[in-house]
């Protein structure tokens, strides 16, 4: 028998434009970055200079999440991965660590439906073990939701360190070696790659932090090996598609001096 065709795949939404209508830049040829990894940083000062509390900073950031996918789509930009919540958060008061571990995931369900109609998909980074179920529950819906989204993928990293990541591949890969299934002195960079929570995540090209840190702060370690770093002088409340294409042309200024012999 033959099987029926596929589907047709629906038409995805048009990213609403920058108020200002700017257009984004025209890059040249194959030095738009594939993948773009953005530290969200600086909420917290945000709020302190007008004197409201850490959450309010919170609130701002996350409404700058689909303006960055806006321009991530309009750019040309197939992978983004934005850091909400590390491993190392939990030092953080209960008070603000329990307003994250809430918020996080309203923030996705908030926008699912809007993530979904730009044909985006949701993949989750992070470990499981220590993250409330209500948090697994909603990021688990959002993944299945937006499963077959092809437009661009977005990487939610969520309690994720890349230490972390790095110690949990170490693991598994001993627990193969113990069990007879991998040879120790066959393990390769290969190995380690294929043990990460996503082995099948691009390279990152660009690593991006606003809120003028000049640190990568445990973020994608592996994957960043071989990234163009651009930190920007500007609070993540703040940030909108123009700073993200500004880094862009940055990345593109950059890599061919980077390819050079």
């Amino acid at each position: 028998m033959t099987p029926p065709p596929p589907s047709p795949r629906r038409p995805y939404a048009t990213p609403e434009p920058h108020p200002s209508g700017v257009r984004p830049p025209v890059l040249p040829d194959g030095l738009t970055p594939g993948h773009v990894a953005v530290l969200m940083d600086g909420n917290g000062r945000w709020a302190a200079q007008r004197g409201l509390p850490r959450s309010e900073g919170h609130r701002a950031g996350a409404d700058v999440i689909l303006e960055v996918l806006a321009g991530c789509l309009e750019l040309g930009v197939r992978n983004l991965s934005l850091y909400a919540f590390s491993t190392e958060n939990w030092k953080r008061s209960p008070d603000e660590v329990r307003f994250l571990m809430n918020f996080d995931p309203a923030v996705i369900r908030r926008r699912r439906d809007a993530m979904d109609a730009l044909g985006v998909r949701i993949r989750w980074v992070g470990r499981m073990p220590a993250v409330w179920r209500t948090v697994v529950q909603e990021l688990q819906v959002a993944e299945e939701r937006t499963r077959d989204n092809d437009a661009m993928t977005l990487y939610f990293c969520v309690n994720y360190g890349g230490r972390a990541e790095m110690a949990d591949a170490a693991r598994a890969m001993a627990v193969e070696v113990a069990a007879g299934r991998l040879d120790p002195a066959e393990i390769t960079e290969e190995t380690v790659a294929a043990h990460l929570y996503h082995p099948d995540m691009p390279d990152v090209d660009l690593l991006l932090r606003p809120s003028g840190e000049r640190r990568v702060s445990n973020y994608l370690l592996w994957q960043a090996g071989h990234a163009q770093l651009v930190f920007q002088d500007v609070l993540w409340p703040d940030f909108d598609r123009r700073h993200l294409w500004r880094a862009c042309e940055e990345y593109a200024e950059r890599v061919p001096r980077a390819r050079r012999p």
